[in-house]
């Protein structure tokens, strides 16, 4: 069964991802450490609004401009690694948000994207590396995964999609 969309909700819901995605751009011009940046507060905001699967398409897109204004410290193959990684942290988060409540979805998302997240590289780079990302990475997903939730809400309330 195929269901009709309007083209016209269709035009917008990209037009909106679009916005998402180059607000992830602006993000990961603000760094906070390395690669880690203000670029994945619109994947996790659009992994509530849309769903996981487009907020995981943002989010990953939002790494790899961190990734290329950061020059690929950790290489290409990581920095898609670590893409994929927070595709699947966005889609945790919304699964939290929705089966749960935002306050675990908060502590999810900073939980997988800070200690789990860094964790990935510990084989690779051992345990210095973690000592090194793990509290700058923690800190900027709890905020971005926090600022998301407030965010979704307040807008959630306002608007009817």
């Amino acid at each position: 069964m195929h269901i009709k969309t309007s083209p016209l909700k269709n035009v917008k819901t990209l037009t909106l991802v679009a916005m998402l995605i180059a607000m992830s751009a602006v993000g990961a011009m603000i760094k906070i450490y390395n690669t880690v940046a203000f670029d994945s507060l619109p994947g996790y905001f659009a992994s509530l609004y849309f769903g996981s699967y487009i907020g995981a398409v943002v989010i990953s897109l939002g790494h790899i401009f961190t990734a290329l204004t950061s020059g690929f410290p950790l290489g290409i193959p990581n920095h898609i690694i670590i893409a994929v990684s927070m595709a699947v942290c966005a889609y945790f988060y919304s699964f939290a948000y929705r089966r749960f409540n935002a306050y675990a979805a908060v502590a999810i998302g900073t939980i997988l994207n800070g200690p789990v997240a860094t964790l990935i590289f510990v084989p690779q780079y051992g345990w210095g590396f973690f000592v090194q990302m793990v509290l700058p990475l923690t800190i900027a997903s709890f905020a971005n995964v926090l600022l998301a939730a407030v965010i979704y809400k307040a807008i959630s309330t306002k608007i009817k999609r």
